[in-house]
């Protein structure tokens, strides 16, 4: 990626593998140098003067779609290499220290297939260390692959006493459960004798939605009430004591409020 240049040494080897890297990932090379020079335009190739200076490499890169531009300095510091980069849109850096005896072999420079070693690791710190970082949330997004979602299956462990239970229990009728949306029907129940609507604000175990068998609206009476009298739904309170298997608390049990008569 050098054009006709001969690689003179380790270090430039090694930029090499980065800038082309960097051109395999979507990106081409604008110039040398911190600022734009005259006529510039993306290529695939470095530019000439890229080894002016052997202790300190500036190139910028542009993304192939605009979205991004880089600015690479790559900082020689005894036998590494540190590769600082930075979007000039967002000012966001990161950089990488690569160990250049650890990936270019100086006895072999003049040949392309022999130069490099540990080419992988090489491949994987620079796109971790500043290729990615750069990605946006949807380009990392792309990247990943589709993973089912996992079904956690229903164990005793995740019974819970305090939950509500399931609004249609198997073979019974689904209890008329008031609507969340109606914030308006609270007391609804109470001016609504024929049971229409719910939320009343009265507790009343009658009331329940389920049906309490040996209730009879006629004791107490000498005869029974005709049909009729008491509308279907209706809250009403029978004239004697309910029967045996009448379920709920019995009003004889509390006195009216406000009554205080030991004598009665």
């Amino acid at each position: 990626g050098a054009g006709s240049e001969m690689l003179c040494s380790c270090p430039d080897a090694l930029l090499c593998a980065v800038h082309w890297e960097l051109v395999t990932r979507g990106y081409r090379c604008l110039g040398a140098g911190d600022r734009a020079g005259p006529d510039e335009r993306k290529s695939e190739l470095l530019p000439a003067g890229w080894q002016a200076d052997p202790e300190l490499y500036t190139l910028r890169y542009q993304a192939q779609d605009d979205s991004r531009e880089l600015l690479l300095k790559a900082i020689m510091v005894d036998t590494s290499m540190i590769l600082n980069v930075m979007d000039r849109s967002s000012l966001q850096v990161a950089d990488v220290t690569l160990n250049v005896a650890d990936y270019v072999d100086p006895a072999h420079l003049g040949d392309f297939h022999r130069a490099y070693k540990n080419m992988e690791e090489l491949r994987t710190r620079i796109v971790s260390g500043i290729i990615s970082p750069f990605k946006t949330d949807k380009e990392k997004d792309n990247n990943k692959e589709s993973k089912p979602e996992r079904t956690v299956p229903t164990t005793p462990r995740d019974y819970d006493p305090l939950r509500i239970p399931p609004r249609q229990p198997p073979l019974s009728r689904e209890p008329p459960w008031p609507s969340p949306l109606g914030p308006f029907a609270v007391g609804g129940e109470d001016l609504d004798p024929f049971g229409g609507r719910r939320g009343g604000m009265i507790a009343d175990p009658r009331r329940s939605g389920y049906p309490v068998p040996g209730i009879d609206p006629s004791s107490g009476l000498p005869s029974r009430l005709p049909p009729g009298a008491v509308p279907p739904g209706a809250r009403f309170d029978p004239f004697g004591p309910p029967g045996s298997g009448a379920a709920g608390p019995n009003p004889d049990h509390l006195p009216p409020p406000g009554y205080d008569d030991m004598f009665m």
